[in-house]
């Protein structure tokens, strides 16, 4: 089966009563450390909430040091938002291997998140929200 075919039988799921997803600014300034390293710091993060998970704070690649990440071969796909890939932080260790994730080509529903980032919390040392 080609990798098209697989992408088009996997379910697409649209946001809803039963399965809510908002993304709205987050005006904290974020700022993420790992190995006393800032990896990312911004202050146009896009917080996302989905169902009754926690909101997570999804930061723009150009306020990420994307040559601090390396992209790995994992991958997960989520039926609402899409194919998700991964990336590493070398300098946190094995504690930060695929640390990182990223919706390349997110589904319309959640389109904003396009050209972001979002980090594990315990995969890094600190992802703290300054007061803007």
């Amino acid at each position: 089966m080609s990798q098209n075919a697989e992408v088009h039988s996997k379910p697409v799921k649209i946001p809803g009563p039963d399965h809510p997803i908002t993304i709205a600014h987050n005006p904290a300034r974020i700022v993420v450390t790992v190995a006393g390293q800032v990896v990312a710091d911004t202050r146009n993060a896009l917080a996302l909430r989905e169902a009754s998970y926690p909101p997570v704070l999804y930061i723009p690649r150009q306020d990420v040091e994307m040559a601090l990440l390396e992209k790995t071969s994992h991958t997960t796909y989520c039926p609402y938002k899409g194919e998700c890939s991964y990336f590493s932080i070398p300098a946190g260790g094995e504690r930060s291997v695929n640390a990182v994730w990223s919706y390349e080509a997110p589904y319309a529903a959640v389109s904003e998140i396009k050209e972001f980032v979002a980090f594990y919390p315990d995969r890094v040392d600190q992802i703290e929200e300054r007061s803007a």
